[in-house]
Order: C-alpha cells, then sequence, then structure tokens
C-alpha cells in the first residue's frame, strides 16, 4: 500500500514545497556528476556523521562545521529510488501543510523537524561513523502534521497484492495511511540494530512526533487541528452526462 496522491486540496501555492523538490534534486544530480571516489566523499562531507557531530572522532579536511551537517545531510540522497520516494512524500502532504502554515513558518517547522530527525538518530548511534543522508526526516515531520490536521483526507494508495500482479487503487483515510506508516517505522526500528546501516528508522519516528508535537504552534490560527478535508468540487454543467447507475 502506497500513497500516490491525496484530494485535500486548498486554496494557493506551495512554493516553498516545489523549491524543496527542486533544490534536492539539484543537489541529487550534483552528486551524480561527480566521480564515483568524490561522490562518495561528498556523502560523508555533507552527510550527518554523529561521531564528527559529538566530537568522538574528526573529519579530515572538512568543508563545513560539523553542526551545519545536520542541514546539508537533509538535501543528500543515497540514491535515484531515495530521492524519489522522500520527493513524493513531501509532493503529495506537503503542499497543504505549507498552505496551513505559511510559507515562513513552514520552511522554519521543516528545518526543525529535520533537526530532530537527524539528533533522535545521532543520540541512538553516538559514535557511528556512517553517514546519515536524506530529507525523509523533515518530511516525517510533515506526515506528523497532516495527521492532526487532515486525519480524514483521503489518500489514494497504490495497491500491489504480491505475488498477484494485480495493480488496483483506492482512497484510505490518511489517519489510516499515516498511522501505520508511523507503526511500521517503530517496529522496523525495534527489530533492526541501530548500529547497521540502512534505513534511518528512528530518525523517521524523531521526526514524525517533533512534526506532532510542533505543529500546533506553527499553524496559523484559523486553521483547525483534525478538520475534514475540503471535498473537490465539480461542475455540474462540464461533467460527462450519460444517466445512471439506477439505485
Amino acid at each position: 500500500m502506497f500513497p500516490i496522491s491525496d484530494d485535500n486540496s486548498e486554496p494557493g501555492t506551495p512554493i516553498v514545497t516545489w523549491a524543496i523538490i527542486a533544490a534536492c534534486v539539484a543537489v541529487f544530480f550534483w552528486q551524480y556528476s561527480l566521480p564515483p571516489g568524490a561522490a562518495e566523499l561528498a556523502v560523508y562531507q555533507f552527510g550527518l556523521i554523529p561521531g564528527v557531530l559529538f566530537g568522538t572522532t574528526e573529519m579530515a579536511d572538512a568543508p563545513v562545521p560539523a553542526w551545519a551537517t545536520v542541514i546539508t545531510s537533509m538535501f543528500m540522497h543515497g540514491g535515484l529510488a531515495h530521492l524519489g520516494g522522500n520527493m513524493l512524500y513531501l509532493w503529495i502532504f506537503g503542499d497543504n501543510i505549507e498552505l496551513a502554515m505559511g510559507r515562513l513558518r513552514f520552511i522554519v517547522f521543516y528545518v526543525v523537524c529535520g533537526i530532530a530527525a537527524a539528533l533522535t538518530h545521532a543520540l541512538m548511534v553516538p559514535a557511528s561513523t556512517v553517514p546519515l543522508v536524506g530529507a525523509s526526516g523533515a518530511i516525517s515531520g510533515v506526515l506528523g502534521a497532516y495527521l492532526l490536521l487532515y486525519p480524514r483526507g483521503r489518500v489514494r494508495v497504490l495497491f500491489l497484492p504480491l505475488p498477484i500482479i494485480i495493480v488496483r487503487t483506492f482512497y484510505v483515510p490518511a489517519i489510516v495511511v499515516l498511522g501505520l506508516w508511523f507503526v511500521i517505522q517503530v517496529v522496523s526500528g525495534l527489530a533492526s540494530p541501530v548500529e547497521e546501516a540502512g534505513v534511518a528508522f528512528w530518525a523517521h519516528v524523531g521526526g514524525f512526533v517533533a512534526g506532532m508535537v510542533l505543529v500546533p504552534l506553527f499553524k496559523r490560527r484559523d486553521v483547525p487541528l483534525f478538520h475534514k478535508a475540503a471535498p473537490k468540487v465539480f461542475d455540474a454543467r462540464t461533467v460527462d452526462r450519460r444517466r445512471g447507475p439506477w439505485g
């Protein structure tokens, strides 16, 4: 069950969301324009390394201070699938949160959630020398905010009931999609050794919780928590006038 869109339309243009997506894509192309050795080095230089952040180890010729990698790591990605998955989630859920907060507040919210996610991971493995990269921690904060603002919003999901290859899509309430996503992150985090390289599940958990905690402080006053998503409006004069089905 994989989210591919939602039907929660709000008036406005999510410029910041688009800008973050564009920035992540631009950084990705820069990473993969580098020779293989230089590309791997860039991940270590601009990714968040917990041991370097907490001073238990040092990075030779570091181009930015250790604290700055908490920010730079949010724009780095480990591959096309990593980038694509993160940007899809931001595309689906980010616009509503930006419009519910306003552009400036959303920027601050996004960065703070990303910092909370990165620190959650780093505190779990303070001596690790494995770099953390990706926007998923900050995006997890967006998901947490969406869960509190639009729990009844409808999310269109792609369903692949393997091993039978039948592609189907249908709408599911956001509280089900995002609640299940959060449970999967917690269970996966408990089942996976934190020190192993791979998906930073606890960064996702930390970002998600930060988003839920912070959204009441960052949303506009006229935007309520737990409110119903705005339904799509259609003009009966422009739709197909074939009659039926009859009940």
